[in-house]
């Protein structure tokens, strides 16, 4: 069995308060989650208007499959942010 974690560090220069950047991190990662049924978390600058780190688990029995779902949801994260993808960082297990 394959664990798989990407990480996604996410500059957002139009959001102007924590709720706003909220708001748009709300919207990408329900949106994500329905597409792609995958887990969720906001892991660092919980704190910063513009900025955030999000963790995406999920796990299968094959790493191709993984590594395919992974580049699906940073293409569709990337054509939906309100934003730039800064870095981003892929994990097995």
């Amino acid at each position: 069995m394959v664990i798989g974690f990407l990480s996604l560090e996410i500059y957002l220069p139009y959001s102007h308060s924590l709720k706003d950047k909220r708001q748009r991190l709300s919207s990408l990662i329900n949106r994500l989650k329905t597409k792609y049924n995958v887990a969720f978390a906001e892991l660092d600058y919980q704190k910063k208007w513009q900025r955030t780190t999000i963790g995406i688990v999920t796990l299968n029995n094959q790493k191709k499959v993984v590594e395919s779902l992974f580049q699906r949801i940073m293409a569709d994260a990337e054509q939906n942010i309100d934003g730039q993808i800064i870095n981003q960082q892929v994990y097995y297990f």
